[in-house]
């Protein structure tokens, strides 16, 4: 069965506090998104790649896989101007045979033990969604007030959200919603259920400077 990794890295990063998009700030000497690439090459010689970038980072990508003798071959969709419209975009690039693993391009860290796992399960059933449990304490606020919620009720959602092909393709040709938060939503707004396998809690998503401190040291 293919395997296609669609790595999505179309945001500005803006929360990082750097004019350079954190798809390509260097973590242990190479830009973030190479190590994306090679956590899911490491997985899977085999896996075909589409990368979704900002149209105006194309040509910085390039000059960065040049500088660094990156090699891994791989297709360029251009970013749209919502998460929805990204992917859209990256999945116009592949066929309607396979399994699709849509991943954002800053997490790193995600191993080869949750790409299984959510490879076997969207085999199974059509889709998987890799989730772990808060280790926190969780909340809930409404009405200006606060109350305790019991948060064995409740995952943290990670990726890639992982699907066949045709399904999520066909999820994909609705009109865009708000309500469409990830592509797990996206099927579930088709009345598809979602089946949720273990993730792994190094699969960090980095958002915050903090965070690549962090995704340093877990690096191997």
């Amino acid at each position: 069965m293919k395997k296609i990794a669609l790595i999505v890295a179309a945001g500005s990063g803006s929360r990082m506090h750097s004019p350079l998009p954190k798809q390509f700030m260097e973590l242990n000497g190479k830009p973030l998104l190479m190590h994306t690439f090679r956590a899911f090459k490491k997985a899977d010689p085999d896996f075909e790649f589409v990368l979704v970038l900002p149209e105006k980072e194309i040509d910085t990508w390039k000059r960065l896989c040049k500088k660094f003798g990156f090699n891994i071959k791989h297709s360029i969709a251009k970013g749209g101007k919502s998460r929805f419209h990204s992917v859209k975009n990256g999945l116009k690039q592949i066929g309607d045979e396979g399994i699709v693993f849509i991943h954002d391009g800053v997490r790193p860290l995600v191993s080869a033990k949750t790409i299984e796992n959510c490879f076997q399960t969207a085999l199974a059933h059509g889709n998987a969604l890799p989730v772990i449990l808060p280790s926190e304490s969780v909340r809930r606020v409404s009405g200006g007030k606060s109350e305790a919620v019991d948060r064995t009720r409740y995952y943290l959602v990670q990726t890639p959200q992982t699907f066949r092909v045709q399904l999520i393709k066909k999820a994909y040709e609705q009109k865009y919603s708000e309500k469409f938060t990830d592509d797990a939503s996206v099927l579930e707004n088709t009345g598809a259920s979602i089946y949720l396998v273990e993730g792994n809690r190094e699969n960090i998503k980095i958002t915050w400077p903090a965070d690549l401190t962090i995704a340093a040291a877990l690096l191997v």
